[in-house]
């Protein structure tokens, strides 16, 4: 009865990606949970998965990779993953402006719209779910306390006992937290080619970035460009604070 229970639960599964190529920033998509994630640079990931879920491990250089979640990896809690090189042999072509790498030097040679997972024909959440703390904040605060003469007692006690103001206080921390992520995974590399920083203050550094008030305004559905602006501000501030702490 216990392992049936262990088995049932969802759970974080750690996970690691063995190959000859690069194992950084391989995509890892819980088709059934619809949740998403990328590796780190050692090949190591964490998703929340339980018994029978779909994973799917895809990137530009390897061939795809899908199977099911089983009761051994639920209670290991952990899965190895061995990735093989995709070869494709393409006749050597230019298209459009030669690009140098550099995203702030290429963002104005960039023409039409950018490729994206959806019409390369790789499998990924196209959509956005609700979250645990959101789904949860729905159901505190579903429907209007009054409906006629009928009272929601539901949303009428979790607004006295303040459940509802401590869920959107949560789902706010959350959206910070997965646009700082994000923020992070897409630009670090571009960002701190021209603002060096010690590697052990570079998750420091973007907490630091989150904790100020404007960063929801200044970076949630903007572009790049605008995004590094921001991040170059606080960059400024943050050395200016390493080096007072060291004085």
């Amino acid at each position: 009865m216990i392992t049936q229970s262990a088995v049932s639960q969802t759970i974080d599964l750690f996970g690691k990606v063995e190959s000859e190529l690069n194992v950084e920033n391989i995509h890892v998509i819980n088709k059934t949970a619809q949740k998403f994630t990328v590796t780190n640079v050692l090949g190591e990931f964490t998703i929340v998965a339980k018994l029978n879920d779909t994973l799917v491990l895809t990137s530009i250089q390897h061939k795809q990779v899908s199977f099911l979640v089983d009761e051994d990896m639920i209670i290991n809690k952990i899965v190895l993953v061995e990735l093989e090189q995709q070869v494709n042999s393409l006749d050597e072509v230019v298209i459009g402006k030669v690009l140098s790498g550099n995203m702030l030097l290429d963002v104005g040679n960039v023409e039409d719209e950018p490729m994206t997972a959806k019409k390369a024909g790789i499998p990924s959440y196209q959509g956005k779910r609700k979250t645990q703390s959101e789904r949860r904040l729905h159901d505190a605060d579903h429907g209007v306390l009054f409906t006629g003469l009928s009272l929601n007692v539901n949303k009428l006690l979790n607004k006295i006992n303040g459940r509802t103001k401590k869920l959107k206080h949560q789902v706010k921390l959350e959206a910070k937290d997965e646009l700082m992520f994000n923020i992070k995974v897409r630009l670090s590399e571009d960002f701190f080619a021209n603002n060096p920083l010690d590697e052990d203050l570079i998750m420091d550094f973007f907490y630091f970035c989150s904790e100020d008030e404007d960063f929801m305004p200044q970076c949630k559905n903007k572009n790049n460009l605008e995004i590094l602006h921001f991040l170059r501000h606080k960059y400024k501030q943050y050395i200016i604070n390493i080096k007072s702490k060291k004085n």
